[in-house]
Formats: structure tokens, C-alpha cells, sequence
């Protein structure tokens, strides 16, 4: 009977753990039991979390930041089609898990963030130029689409994070002709460079040849006859204290020395002419 016993409880606890279902619910998601194909309103964290399997399960969604990536084509504020890769950063608000399981699904990748984005960069890439893209309008036009998206999705419990508009391929015939603008940009700046270093030039020459004319004049004004006789004067003097023979012819205004230079010995005979004028 002992032995009866035993077996019977052993036979129940079988049956109650076969009957009982688990699920870990992993860090960075959150758990929401259906039962009878409705879902509760509270989340279960991370942890081991148990349910009977006959009538309810636990649906995981990931409350990390998840990158979905598109590839899509948007157009442009003069028509054009651009080629374009785009990541959407995104996060589910784990309290509003319950509500997107019930209102959207598992699916809401597809069903929600992909729709919404698609609306929000044909209505926000329409408002620019293709060459913006290019630009520094880029992180403009990436700013404007993640604030339309959450316009739509602030009340989903999705949170977008970023968008990243990660690559651009514009039409071959506009990609030339940015490329020439560039050049011919560049080509103005450098004309605009030597003409402003030949500028800088001409008037460091200007500034010199201003120099040179203000020193000459003030050294003919300060030339005068009163001052060009006063020198010679005093180089009379110093010609008339040397021991050599002179002989000094004057018109009675510029005197002019002549000067043996050799003195009183008759083998060196030269002359020296000093005139002052």
C-alpha cells in the first residue's frame, strides 16, 4: 500500500510538470502571457516564468535597441528618383508591449515601422534638393524623418532613436555636374587666392617705393647750399693741417685745392684736385 501511495504521487507531480509549461524571459526583452488567446495587461521581466501550456503561453518581445535596415529609392524636390540604404534605430516601451501585441501583432516591424517610415522620407525627401543629400542637410533631413515617424508611433509604444541615411547614389548626369561645380568652385577659390597674394604684392612694392621717395626728399631738403658749404669748409680745414704743398684757387665762392701729395720729395710727384661743389 506504501509502495502504492508513493507511485501515485510521483504519477501526479509527472503529470503537473507536463502540464506546466516555462519560459525565460532573457535581459533586454519582456513577457506577456496569452491565456485563451488574450493577452494580460502586466509584463514579466527576466526570469524563469511558468504557465499552463494547455491554455496560455508567454509571447517575448525584445525591448533592445533593434536596427532595421531598408533599401529603397526617394524622391527628390526636383523630381528625381535617389538610391538610398536607411537604418531605423528603434526601441518597444516594454510597459506598452501588451497594447502592440493586441493592436498590431508580432509583426510590427512590417506591419507598423515599415509603412510609416516609407510616408515620413517620401514626404520629408520631397522637401529637398538632390545635392542636399549630399550635404550637410543630411543630418537635417535625417532629424526631420525621425520626428515624423514619431508623430505616428509616439503613441505605439515605439520609440525611434535615429535614423541614418547611410548611403546615397544620385543619377550619373547630376553627380557629374555637382563634380563640376565643385571644381569650378574650387577653381574660383584658387583665382581668388592669387589675386589676393598679387594685391598683397603691389602694395608691399607701394609701400617700399613710398619709403624710398620719402627718403630722398628728405635728404634734398636737408641738403642746402648753406649746409653743402659749411662741409666744405670743414674738409678745407682738414686738408690745410696736412704737411704737403697746396695750392688753392677759389672764385670767390667754392674754393679748390690742388694737393701735392708727394711733400717735399721730389721723386713722388702727384697731385690730388679737391673741389668743393
Amino acid at each position: 500500500m506504501k509502495n502504492q501511495s508513493v507511485f501515485k504521487h510521483f504519477g501526479l507531480l509527472l503529470v503537473a510538470v507536463i502540464l506546466t509549461g516555462c519560459a525565460t524571459v532573457q535581459q533586454g526583452e519582456v513577457g506577456v502571457k496569452r491565456t485563451l488567446g488574450k493577452y494580460s495587461d502586466n509584463t514579466y521581466t527576466e526570469g524563469l516564468r511558468f504557465y499552463f501550456p494547455l491554455t496560455s503561453t508567454i509571447v517575448k518581445i525584445s525591448t533592445q535597441t533593434e536596427n532595421m535596415e531598408v533599401a529603397l529609392s526617394i524622391p527628390s524636390k526636383e523630381g528625381l528618383n535617389i538610391r538610398s540604404e536607411v537604418s531605423i534605430l528603434y526601441n518597444v516601451q516594454s510597459k506598452e508591449a501588451p497594447e502592440i501585441l493586441r493592436n498590431i501583432g508580432k509583426n510590427y516591424e512590417r506591419d507598423l515601422i515599415l509603412p510609416v517610415f516609407r510616408s515620413s522620407v517620401s514626404d520629408v525627401s520631397s522637401r529637398f534638393f538632390a545635392k542636399d543629400m549630399h550635404t550637410g542637410q543630411r543630418a537635417t533631413i535625417e532629424q526631420a524623418i525621425k520626428e515624423q515617424m514619431m508623430t505616428y508611433l509616439q503613441d505605439k509604444g515605439i520609440l525611434v532613436e535615429a535614423v541614418l541615411l547611410k548611403s546615397i547614389v544620385l543619377p550619373a548626369s547630376l553627380a557629374r555636374a555637382i563634380e563640376e561645380k565643385l571644381e569650378a568652385e574650387q577653381g574660383a577659390q584658387r583665382m581668388e587666392f592669387v589675386l589676393q597674394q598679387s594685391q598683397q604684392e603691389a602694395e608691399q612694392r607701394r609701400i617700399e617705393a613710398i619709403g624710398i621717395r620719402d627718403a630722398q626728399k628728405i635728404i634734398a631738403e636737408g641738403l642746402s647750399n648753406e649746409i653743402l658749404q659749411f662741409k666744405s669748409i670743414e674738409a678745407f680745414l682738414e686738408i690745410a693741417k696736412s704737411p704737403n704743398a697746396k695750392v688753392i684757387i677759389s672764385d670767390g665762392d667754392m674754393p679748390m685745392i690742388m694737393e701735392n701729395i708727394g711733400g717735399n720729395n721730389p721723386s713722388a710727384t702727384g697731385l690730388q684736385n679737391t673741389s668743393f661743389q
